[in-house]
């Protein structure tokens, strides 16, 4: 039997295989306004490093292939300060964290990722998240065709401020502070990083920027990022009542 010309002439398309999950932890920071005497990442809270917590939690989703940790070039401390963890590291961190992503995204493809693969970029310093949160971005963005984050809904008056005074109040409707991990395909993250610069702030910034509109997945209050000497306190006590 003949077949159809245009079955006969119809391409051959190899499919694509199953997207994997990656973790990448920019870890290549200082964070002065810790107040810290080693990078922030380091400081012991609740027995632990900080890092060694956040990465304890990405370790423990089950979805995850693999974590890669990009380290600033120079770093010496990681190994000492998160033994035995479950992590690749490089060490081809950037200035600013938008360039540590970037590299980091570039040697997630050098060791095989596939640019529709997904990648789970979280914030060293948000040691306190939780698996079942991690868990709960995989399965909002999994189908998604941009990604998202998770993220919490400003519920506070917001105000803005010039000189250490009141200028203005702001509306707070339909504002959400933004969390990580931040969950977006790895090839539409790259070109999103390239053309937003390296002075962007988060990955989501960087995919808004070409009119796309990453989904909104509740997070937790205590999913914030330690970042002045009062939140390290705070962590220590939640840790250990965990």
């Amino acid at each position: 039997m003949t077949l159809p010309i245009s079955l006969q002439s119809a391409p051959v398309t190899k499919p694509l295989s199953k997207p994997r999950f990656y973790a990448l932890v920019p870890c290549a920071g200082f964070g002065e306004r810790a107040a810290t005497a080693l990078p922030k990442q380091y400081k012991n809270v609740a027995g632990r490093s900080v890092v060694a917590h956040t990465l304890e939690a990405l370790s423990r989703v089950s979805r995850i292939d693999q974590i890669l940790v990009v380290l600033s070039p120079g770093d010496d401390l990681f190994e000492g300060h998160a033994p035995g963890v479950d992590a690749w590291v490089s060490r081809m961190g950037g200035d600013t964290r938008a360039q540590t992503v970037r590299n980091g995204l570039v040697a997630l493809l050098a060791h095989g990722a596939m640019p529709h693969d997904w990648v789970l970029v979280h914030d060293a310093a948000r040691c306190l998240v939780r698996p079942e949160w991690i868990s709960a971005l995989i399965t909002a963005c999994a189908d998604d065709e941009v990604g998202g984050l998770l993220a919490l809904p400003v519920s506070d008056t917001l105000k803005h401020g010039q000189g250490g005074r009141v200028e203005s109040t702001l509306d707070r409707t339909g504002k959400w502070q933004a969390q990580t991990p931040q969950m977006f395909r790895l090839g539409l993250l790259q070109n999103a990083l390239q053309r937003a610069g390296p002075e962007v702030t988060d990955e989501a910034s960087a995919v808004e920027a070409m009119g796309l509109s990453p989904l909104l997945v509740r997070g937790s209050l205590e999913n914030f990022k330690l970042t002045f000497p009062p939140d390290f306190e705070l962590a220590e006590r939640l840790l250990r009542t965990r």
